[in-house]
């Protein structure tokens, strides 16, 4: 398992429109991140080209400007990636990533 820490700027754009007056971080900027910590992790030497695909994805408890987010990542035997995502002891998010063929 590979660990990443994320603190979440309090000046991202998607908190302008995602609530004004009580932000929370989208579900979408949250699965972005875990794409981009699954690319660093598969990074090592492998030419990947095209669409990732989501397994599955949960999102399970808001998530504020500043907070401070831990990815965890794990490659499984099928080649697909099981994140996880914690704020603290909160879970937040967890689901799983196909990478595209190399």
């Amino acid at each position: 398992m590979t660990e990443f820490i994320w603190p979440v700027p309090a000046e991202h754009p998607a908190f302008a429109g995602h609530f004004p007056g009580n932000p929370i971080v989208p579900g979408v900027v949250i699965l972005d991140q875990a794409l981009l910590f699954a690319e660093k992790l598969l990074a090592a030497g492998v030419d990947r080209t095209g669409a990732w695909q989501v397994g599955n994805a949960k999102f399970l408890s808001p998530v504020a400007p500043g907070e401070v987010l831990l990815f965890a990542l794990e490659q499984k035997a099928s080649g697909s990636i099981a994140f996880s995502v914690k704020s603290g002891e909160r879970s937040v998010a967890s689901g799983s990533l196909t990478p595209p063929a190399p």
